[in-house]
């Protein structure tokens, strides 16, 4: 019987299967160099063990948010998750394609927003709390 989960599923396209293989590819690099299982990056990121193998089966995208709970738990910046292993040859640069590079540069820019808008929020909070004002400007 299917899922009801795979029957509404939308197509991954190949340049988003890719970014998701480059993903699934470090969190378990980083989470073996750590020995941790799934259970224990799941509970230290406040995710499903369930949820957290199917982001590493490539199954499933992560939010920025929990992009960045990845990221702290492992101690390294949130685009390091993004990167390919460096392939052979004696450059020593990672091999991306164009397309890699364009869907990493869409993923990071909608970060930051997600990033600047979660700012400026905590900032307004902290200045409604204290009434200090608003803002003159807005972070972007």
């Amino acid at each position: 019987m299917l899922k009801l989960k795979n029957i509404l599923a939308k197509p991954v396209d190949t340049e988003e299967q890719a970014l998701r293989d480059i993903l699934k590819a470090n969190i378990r690099k980083y989470r073996h160099r750590r020995n941790w299982s799934q259970f224990v990056l799941a509970a230290k990121i406040d995710i499903s063990t369930n949820f957290l193998a199917d982001i590493e089966a490539g199954n499933t995208w992560v939010s920025a948010q929990t992009l960045i709970k990845l990221a702290k738990a492992f101690d390294i910046e949130a685009y390091e998750l993004l990167k390919p292993e460096k392939e052979g040859g004696n450059t020593g640069q990672p091999q991306e394609t164009d397309d890699e590079k364009a869907l990493i540069d869409r993923f990071s820019q909608d970060l930051t927003v997600v990033l600047q808008d979660s700012i400026g929020k905590a900032v307004d909070l902290v200045r409604k709390q204290y009434n200090l004002g608003r803002r003159t400007a807005r972070l972007r």
